[in-house]
């Protein structure tokens, strides 16, 4: 690939990680057994908003409660498969740490780490292309819209 392709890939490509990454494991929470612990956002309409490079993208979800862990782990979408052997959530602060890779078998690491609520959260870090190159800054910003979703709502 040249590399003014994979420049104009970049955007899209960190963008497509960020909120790629489905968790390999529910939310234990610290020192307490994973039937008992309440997950760390609610069920509803979110909104969330990927940036890299100074471009953004935003999108509205209805999340299932049965889906939250899925959603908070990291928005999957169809193009990445994610998964996060470092995975560190509890008392309102996240850390991630993983590999994605496309259906065409690229791979990029990933970083992500941030604060939560119920109803909001905020992750910053970057995705690394190649291995030995810098990671590329990027985030992620989520807010609860509603505990109910509208009519016609897409569903996460």
């Amino acid at each position: 690939m040249k590399s003014s392709a994979l420049i104009r890939l970049v955007p899209v490509l960190t963008g497509a990680v960020l909120l790629s990454a489905p968790a390999t494991a529910p939310y234990a929470g610290p020192a307490a057994p994973a039937q008992s612990a309440p997950p760390p956002v609610l069920a509803g309409y979110w909104e969330y908003t990927t940036r890299a490079l100074g471009q953004g993208d935003t999108e509205t979800k209805c999340v299932r409660p049965s889906e939250i862990n899925r959603f908070f782990g990291g928005l999957s979408t169809r193009r990445w498969q994610c998964t996060y052997p470092v995975r560190q959530v509890g008392d309102g602060n996240a850390r991630f740490e993983g590999v994605c890779e496309d259906r065409k078998g690229r791979r990029v690491n990933v970083r992500l780490t941030g604060t939560y609520q119920p109803e909001s959260f905020t992750f910053r870090g970057g995705a690394q292309l190649a291995r030995g190159t810098p990671y590329i800054p990027a985030s992620i910003t989520a807010r609860r819209l509603a505990a109910q979703c509208p009519a016609g709502a897409e569903y996460f």
